[in-house]
């Protein structure tokens, strides 16, 4: 059994630890009811900009639609989307688990493929370095917790300028969907070729209740980079919820574990000390004994 003075340090330091982890689940929880109201409020713009890209859709052709044309794919593209921190639980762990099966899916399918790899965040960048995988761009500013919406129109574009240039032949986004603030999935959506989207005669005709100029192709071509822009934002602030929820989770874990080990660790202190109180009666009694 350890002395009293080691249990009274051990003690000191895990009450220091409980106050620490204490104080990050509160960061985190701030953080987290700011992005989660920041995510929910971003819902409706993204589903508009949908809603007028489908309208659309069938005024124009497939041959004017650049982003929608089907290749055939020899380099694939994946947009991780990871934290730059840790302390987060299994929120790293559970999205590169999925990227590895995802890399081990594509190399059983097509063994001759290139994947190459785009990333936001520090923790999927050293992950893919220390496993010697291709990056071919690493997002370093601003920092995902700090990113707007020009950072995601930046990200958006090299990715379709990678598309466009012949670099990659179809650009996948992996992150975590957040669902709940104690569910979070890693998820994965295709970004280019565009296929969520029907166009030409594929897709339902909606009567149109405004003019258009120039004309359909034209406007529907200078609005899909915006729309491509508000599903990288969107990735993002469901990845940033979604780290915010883990630690949350992660640090409240820590600061129980910290509070139980505290108590354990006070009753051996206890039960030392009042060892020592009884040997010192002992002997007290046993010397006096000794001298009557």
């Amino acid at each position: 059994m350890a002395n009293l003075k080691e249990l009274r340090g051990r003690i000191k330091s895990v009450a220091s630890i409980a106050q620490i982890t204490r104080a990050m689940e509160m960061v985190a929880s701030m953080k987290l009811r700011k992005v989660q109201g920041k995510a929910q409020s971003f819902h409706p713009y993204t589903d508009e900009i949908r809603h007028m890209i489908e309208r659309l859709a069938g005024h124009v052709s497939d041959t004017d639609l650049p982003l929608f044309q089907q290749r055939e794919v020899r380099t694939t593209g994946i947009f991780l989307l990871t934290s730059d921190r840790g302390l987060c639980g299994s929120y790293n762990s559970n999205l590169l688990a999925e990227l590895r099966r995802t890399i081990d899916a594509i190399k059983a399918e097509h063994p001759d493929r290139k994947i190459k790899f785009f990333c936001y965040g520090r923790k999927g960048y050293a992950w893919l370095v220390r496993r010697g995988f291709e990056v071919e761009r690493f997002f370093v500013e601003p920092p995902l917790d700090k990113a707007n919406f020009a950072a995601a129109k930046v990200t958006g574009q090299a990715l379709v300028d990678a598309w466009q240039q012949g670099a990659v032949d179809e650009v996948v986004i992996l992150y975590s969907r957040f669902q709940s603030m104690i569910r979070f999935v890693p998820s994965k959506l295709q970004f280019l070729p565009i296929s969520s989207i029907a166009v030409g005669e594929d897709a339902q005709k909606y009567e149109l209740d405004f003019l258009l100029e120039p004309d359909a192709a034209t406007v529907f071509n200078r609005l899909m980079p915006r729309y491509l822009e508000t599903v990288i934002f969107d990735a993002m602030l469901q990845a940033l919820a979604s780290e915010h929820a883990s630690r949350r989770m992660a640090m409240k874990g820590a600061t129980d574990a910290a509070v139980r080990m505290n108590k354990q660790l006070k009753k051996v202190y206890n039960r030392a000390r009042q060892e020592n109180i009884t040997k010192e009666l002992l002997d007290i009694i046993g010397g006096a004994s000794a001298v009557q």
